[in-house]
């Protein structure tokens, strides 16, 4: 006999076997901590006490409860954190990739390629943007943003040519190394650093220069750098017969010898070899030379930061002796018209012309 269509047994699907649910990422937060989140902020904990019971940071709490908290129905002033509503604003923020603020405003990415092109960095140019569009934050970005539109394989937003004009060059970031220690080559004793006028650790007074070499390809040929460090005023020394310790001694002095006597008075330089006839250059102008200690470039961290934007005209394995003295002094002022942030985004320019005007 046959069964009937309506039979139950004929009707029933087999039944599928239970599954777990998938435990989700311990990188995010989940619900139910965002559950006990509220709970305690009810009860008052503090947010060090909840981190500690979440087995969490207190920075990861903190930026919940400021990033996921809503004002109050009819009292804007007041701000409640609700657990189910701060997970549905989390998992709306989650999908990857987003939309880059850089690559949607036509205006925001022609500002920061310009920009690019004159050598600005990054930083300076988030900061250029903000005082130039107080008003309108759809043109603000920090930094980041802009690295990330050019290290980014694929993103597209800005053309892959001008990581050429960032200060390293390189399209991706590179870990730094320590660099090789130097020991000490003079004749005549040095008087190190330690010893230096305590008022040029304020950098309140002007007339202390740090100084150092640029070396090109091979060795051959250099480019002596002075930075004085309460400006960040850039002088470039001409070194056309190479950088032997008496060369390097008579540029220097006539290097020196075009400024004000007031505005030179001292000089803080490494432990190379280009400065055995520091006596000889102390003897001739009356300028004290204080040396570094050995494997410690943060002493003279002005230099080192200005021959880091140097080498972006004057490239590592490259020829430096066909950069004549005209040339020289027109890098130097571009350097100096540059916005620094050291400087509260003055210019080195304007700030020694404060100084002279004082």
């Amino acid at each position: 006999m046959a069964k009937r269509p309506d039979d139950p047994k004929r009707r029933r699907a087999p039944a599928l076997p239970e599954q777990e649910p998938e435990p989700s990422s311990t990188r995010y937060l989940r619900e139910d901590e965002r559950i006990h989140i509220a709970d305690r902020l009810r009860e008052k904990a503090s947010v060090r006490a909840i981190a500690a019971e979440l087995g969490r940071s207190p920075s990861t709490i903190s930026r919940e409860i400021r990033r996921n908290s809503m004002p109050l129905r009819g009292d804007r002033t007041r701000w409640a954190y609700r657990p189910h509503a701060a997970q549905r604003r989390a998992d709306q923020r989650r999908p990857r990739p987003k939309p880059s603020k850089i690559g949607q405003n036509t205006e925001l990415r022609d500002f920061i390629q310009a920009h690019l092109a004159m050598r600005w960095s990054p930083e300076q140019i988030c900061h250029a943007l903000r005082r130039r569009f107080p008003s309108r934050p759809e043109m603000h970005v920090v930094h980041e943003t802009i690295y990330q539109a050019l290290y980014v394989q694929g993103r597209g937003e800005l053309r892959r040519e001008l990581a050429k004009a960032l200060r390293t060059g390189r399209a991706r970031r590179k870990p730094h190394r320590q660099a090789a220690p130097r020991q000490p080559r003079f004749a005549h004793p040095m008087v190190m650093i330690s010893e230096r006028p305590a008022e040029a650790d304020d950098r309140a007074v002007p007339g202390h220069w740090e100084g150092e070499l640029i070396i090109g390809k091979d060795g051959a040929s250099a480019i002596g750098t002075l930075v004085e460090w309460a400006t960040r005023y850039v002088l470039l020394v001409h070194l056309p017969q190479g950088r032997g310790a008496e060369y390097v001694s008579t540029a220097l002095q006539t290097t020196v010898q075009t400024l004000p006597r007031h505005l030179v008075k001292s000089l803080t330089w490494d432990q190379g070899s280009e400065m055995a006839a520091h006596h000889a250059f102390t003897v001739a102008t009356d300028i004290p030379v204080y040396f570094c200690d050995p494997a410690s470039p943060w002493q003279r961290g002005s230099n080192e930061n200005t021959n880091g934007l140097l080498r972006q005209y004057f490239p590592k394995g490259t020829d430096l002796s066909v950069h004549g003295p005209d040339h020289l002094e027109a890098v130097a002022a571009e350097l100096n018209s540059r916005p620094r942030k050291t400087l509260g985004w003055e210019t080195p320019a304007e700030r020694l012309h404060k100084l002279l005007a004082a």
